[in-house]
């Protein structure tokens, strides 16, 4: 967008465009302190997401989750309050990791197109019918690929989530 003031300057105002957060709700047959453990106890979450999970479930601590096929994503918790909400951050670890996305287009420059911890990550545990009602907002995609990439991911990963909490198995991970 131009606009031309009086005085003859020319001045460019940017165009600010908003991508929409990916919000995801299932409801996992377990309770929300078991819940919980499958965010911040590594052994548990590589039993749903990933092959290796360095978690320090403190405010300021590690978040680190590697994929079977080396896709990695990094940060740290920012707010970790048992048994009912998780944040942390979120991105790709490194232009390896960036250049192993799912999703369709891949996005240009590495790791540079979403950096480790530039997105944000809410994970809220509700009592919901004898089980939890999990909600899962990521916010701060820096583009409409990579919200669609990870709608997709986490549209994929929360139900394995619920299955492995049932005690059943998800099958193989989809990154392996």
């Amino acid at each position: 967008m131009m606009s031309v003031s009086t005085s003859g300057s020319t001045r460019r105002e940017g165009v600010v465009t908003e991508i929409a957060s990916v919000e995801v709700t299932v409801w996992v047959p377990a309770s929300p302190p078991e819940v919980f453990g499958f965010f911040t106890d590594p052994d548990r979450y590589v039993r749903w997401m990933g092959s290796e999970a360095e978690l320090e479930p403190v405010p300021g601590g590690v978040y680190r989750v590697r994929m079977a096929d080396g896709f990695s994503a990094a940060g740290r918790f920012l707010v970790v309050e048992p048994p009912h909400l998780v944040v942390f951050s979120w991105g790709f670890a490194d232009d390896e990791a960036a250049s192993r996305t799912k999703h369709e287009g891949g996005e240009p420059g590495g790791a540079g197109a979403m950096p480790a911890g530039s997105t944000r990550v809410t994970v809220t545990l509700l009592d919901e019918d004898g089980g939890t009602r999990l909600t899962l907002r990521h916010e701060n995609l820096p583009s409409e690929s990579l919200r669609e990439g990870h709608d997709v991911a986490w549209n994929t990963y929360l139900p394995r989530l619920a299955v492995r909490a049932a005690g059943g198995d998800p099958g193989p991970d989809p990154h392996a």
